[in-house]
């Protein structure tokens, strides 16, 4: 029996998304919602969904790369904070130890106090090498001389010394914590209670007043609202880093250009003089590039033989 297949030419985009759509997953997204439970609420693929968050974070990154420069900023905070990919670091199998993206992951941060923004953002390790690839993409984005405050990971006195020189006020602030009280369980899951901190200049003369990191550690907090891959004691962990990556370029974008700061009644890049509006969602979404019609060649058929 011969079984003849036929083909059907099928115009380019009719598997796109449309807008409407598209805005409703990114509006999950970026509200702390995992792929699956994204994918069942606006009734798509979670292969749709992934290739969303990978086109549109990847889009949000390469915009943010050109957009986050020559910044007013004066007074700048670093912070790093932790979570993992694939598995916990005491669970990677033994094929995988060493290599990057499999175990803990931390993503450096730069805040500006004044305008909120996210002057730079790098996943790495939390090595020397680390720190000096991001205090160096930190400093090519300023336009002038900051204050720079950081916790006191000892990594950031050869990176900010190598990449500003003298040209810095830079003070370290340490906090002091203590054991909270109470059931072994509920000290397992509380945080630890700040009894002090420790202020002192690094280079040049900073200001006391600005020696804070209490901005970006609040940024810490905006991170895993808003990224359920964040968030503690979930299985919404990233399962690769490079999907960890795009998520975070599009919470930035979001951050960064689309979300109204209530104390300064505009987003941080209008603050910051490199936008006039917010952006919204459809904007965002945008970002990606339409695709390119490429010509076909001839369908040929192909006969089955059963």
């Amino acid at each position: 029996m011969r079984h003849n297949v036929h083909y059907e030419i099928r115009d380019v985009n009719i598997n796109r998304l449309d807008t409407k759509k598209r805005v409703q997953i990114l509006s999950m997204l970026v509200e702390g919602n995992s792929l699956r439970s994204t994918s069942r609420m606006a009734d798509v693929s979670i292969n749709t969904v992934t290739k969303l968050l990978v086109d549109v974070g990847t889009a949000c990154a390469e915009y943010q790369d050109e957009a986050l420069r020559n910044l007013p900023c004066k007074r700048v905070q670093c912070d790093e904070i932790w979570t993992f990919c694939y598995s916990k670091q005491k669970n990677v199998p033994d094929d995988k130890k060493g290599m990057f993206g499999y175990g803990d992951v931390w993503t450096w941060t730069a805040i500006c106090a004044d305008t909120k923004l996210i002057a730079s953002w790098m996943v790495g390790t939390r090595d020397d090498d680390a720190a000096k690839a991001f205090v160096s993409e930190l400093q090519g984005r300023l336009a002038n001389r900051i204050q720079l405050t950081t916790d006191g990971h000892k990594a950031y006195l050869e990176a900010v010394e190598k990449s500003f020189g003298a040209d810095i006020d830079y003070a370290m602030l340490v906090n002091l914590y203590g054991t909270p009280k109470g059931k072994s369980a509920e000290v397992r899951y509380s945080p630890g209670i700040c009894t002090g901190a420790l202020k002192g200049d690094v280079t040049g003369k900073s200001d006391p007043k600005h020696v804070s990191t209490s901005y970006v550690e609040r940024q810490n907090l905006t991170m895993r609202m808003s990224m359920r891959r964040f968030t503690r004691l979930t299985n919404g962990f990233s399962k690769k880093v490079d999907n960890h990556m795009h998520a975070i370029g599009l919470h930035f974008m979001r951050y960064n250009f689309g979300r109204v700061q209530k104390s300064l009644q505009v987003t941080p890049a209008m603050e910051a003089g490199i936008a006039n509006k917010p952006w919204t969602l459809e904007e965002i979404a945008e970002l990606v590039p339409e695709p390119v019609a490429k010509n076909r060649g001839p369908y040929k058929k192909r006969s089955i033989s059963k």
